[in-house]
């Protein structure tokens, strides 16, 4: 069994399956900064490689457990995007995959970042990437596939995170470690009962099963700025469910990196397929508070009164007025 670290060798690395006859391995190091899985990459005479291992926790969170079997929900949606035209331009391709080692090898997209300092407030996406976003989703949410793995677990393990311990009154995590004041902020959505039925409901359709193949992580950290423009990584929570939950995430972010009204109004202006706007809302509002007061923390430059102006906004997205 291969095992994945941050500092794994070369010569662990030369037993994966992947290298040409004359290829000689140079240097491997970790790929950013990864919350869920390790990842390398790893560089030779010939290209760069990217490889990639699931482990039975979240690597940023090692106390939390998670399926180990993510790996393979990742190969399956790079297998079924790869079969389009629009989106394969948007994913790595695949170079190997070894179930039995959970582990998976693609090309490297380039030394590119991540969209996460768009939260330093400082930084508006420009419309060719609002437009490359959207041309994204519309073309994910039309694929019709019938044969797509459920990804249970990794949804009872998101749940958790998104519609649960965020609104948990004691769930040991003190917020005000985050932002001082934060804790009995949120204390006023965490009691408000006729918020967390709707949360609740909203947990309950997420675990169903939707008639829709969704990226389930559509925010800036999934978003990698390259010279070839944006491409779209870490589809680990990949489900089939409602095409609301994908734009939701997306517009919540857009709130919580304080980027324009327009640039909201664009995208939804271009994105073609039929929605709910009430389930929208409610998957937009549920993301902005998860953010703000459950594990997942973003690095947003907001002030409380911010958050807390987002937070009432979120509320009401959920309850619908």
């Amino acid at each position: 069994m291969i095992n994945l670290e941050d500092k794994t060798s070369i010569e662990e690395l030369k037993n994966i399956p992947v290298w040409g006859p004359e290829e000689k391995l140079i240097s491997a190091n970790p790929a950013g900064e990864s919350n869920m899985n390790v990842v390398l990459r790893v560089k030779t005479n010939e290209r760069s490689v990217i490889i990639k291992q699931s482990k039975s926790f979240v690597r940023k969170y090692p106390q939390i457990k998670a399926p180990i079997e993510r790996i393979g929900i990742e190969h399956a949606f790079y297998t079924a995007v790869g079969k389009n035209a629009t989106l394969k331009n948007y994913s790595p391709k695949v170079l190997n995959y070894l179930p039995d080692q959970y582990l998976l090898v693609t090309e490297d997209l380039g030394e590119g970042s991540d969209f996460s300092a768009l939260y330093s407030g400082n930084f508006q996406l420009k419309k060719q990437e609002i437009q490359s976003l959207c041309d994204y989703l519309n073309s994910l949410h039309e694929l019709e596939l019938k044969d797509f793995p459920d990804n249970q677990a990794m949804k009872v393990l998101n749940h958790e995170h998104i519609f649960y311990f965020p609104f948990m009154e004691e769930n040991g995590f003190d917020l005000d470690s985050v932002q001082a004041g934060l804790q009995e902020l949120s204390l006023r959505f965490k009691k408000n009962q006729a918020l967390k039925r709707k949360i609740e409901e909203l947990g309950k359709r997420y675990l169903g099963q939707g008639e829709t193949l969704l990226h389930g992580d559509f925010y800036p950290g999934s978003w990698l700025q390259t010279s070839q423009g944006i491409k779209i990584i870490d589809p680990e929570f990949g489900f089939m469910g409602d095409p609301e939950f994908d734009l939701g995430v997306l517009l919540a972010h857009l709130d919580l990196s304080q980027q324009s009204e327009e640039l909201k109004n664009e995208f939804l202006k271009q994105y073609i397929q039929p929605l709910s706007p009430k389930l929208l809302d409610q998957f937009h509002g549920v993301e902005i508070l998860r953010r703000l007061i459950g594990i997942a923390q973003l690095p947003v430059n907001l002030s409380l009164e911010q958050k807390e102006a987002l937070m009432e906004k979120a509320s009401r997205l959920i309850l619908g007025y």
